[in-house]
């Protein structure tokens, strides 16, 4: 019998259901986003949350602070950050940065978290791109965070089955299957039918839950087909990109 054989009876939900530190949402960003939405919220109001996670602040400024956004001298507060770079692009830092700490513990013997955050974030600036290029209406920073999140199914699979993703990357080196077909015929899903579930558990934007779980055929999506396709382009074209070590040094990586 085939080793793989047992995990054909694993299911999404024993994937996100199986781990408590996975199944819970990243509430800090939505707690930031419920204050964002007030007309009266401020700048300090708004650190003021943040600043409930000193590690989240550090990091945060360590991102705003790097070459990426180019800005003269150091930003030393979180209030400060938001008066410079905008609230909705710190939002989007905060999410990212949120969700990279729980996946940060990945066993050995699998992808470097440096060289597939660097493909997200690629991936993440294409999209905007794309989408400031075409007029699209879900705004910039919407896909930006769907373009950041469109693999988080990856380090599902590699934190909670990872064996089973060292045979789907096995069988898709050797040419005979791609990836995705490897992950149906292993597990009969794929890590975007497993992204876009997490991203429902943790109740993420429909958007970003729709633009992943419609990867492999955009146009089929219920209520983004333009975005869904503009992501899933955006991350192909990330993935043949020849990116250099030194690429944006954001932090995320």
């Amino acid at each position: 019998m085939p080793a793989t054989q047992p995990a054909t009876e694993l299911t999404i939900a024993d994937l996100l259901t199986g781990d408590v530190h996975l199944a819970s949402p990243p509430n800090l960003y939505f707690e930031l986003c419920r204050a964002a939405d007030d007309p009266a919220a401020t700048s300090e109001n708004l650190a003021g949350i943040i600043g409930n996670d000193p590690n989240l602040c550090g990091r945060l400024l360590k991102i705003v602070n790097s070459a990426y956004f180019g800005l003269p001298g150091q930003i030393r507060t979180i209030s400060r950050a938001i008066t410079i770079i905008g609230i909705d692009e710190l939002r989007t830092l905060v999410l990212g940065t949120l969700i990279i700490d729980k996946f940060s513990a990945l066993p050995g013997g699998l992808p470097s978290m440096h060289a597939y955050w660097r493909n997200c974030l690629n991936c993440a600036l294409l999209a905007r791109s794309i989408g400031r290029y075409l007029h699209n209406a879900a705004g910039k920073e919407t896909l930006f965070v769907c373009g950041l999140l469109h693999e988080i199914g990856q380090l599902v699979f590699y934190l909670r089955i990872p064996e089973l993703a060292r045979d789907v990357a096995l069988q898709a080196e050797a040419g005979s299957i791609d990836a995705i077909q490897a992950e149906q015929k292993l597990l009969g899903f794929d890590h975007y039918q497993a992204g876009a579930a997490l991203a429902r558990l943790w109740r993420l934007p429909d958007i970003i839950a729709e633009t992943i779980a419609s990867h492999c055929d955009p146009l089929m999506a219920d209520t983004y087909p333009q975005e869904s396709a503009i992501v899933s382009l955006a991350w192909q074209l990330s993935i043949r990109q020849d990116l250099p070590a030194s690429c944006p040094p954001t932090g995320i990586c």
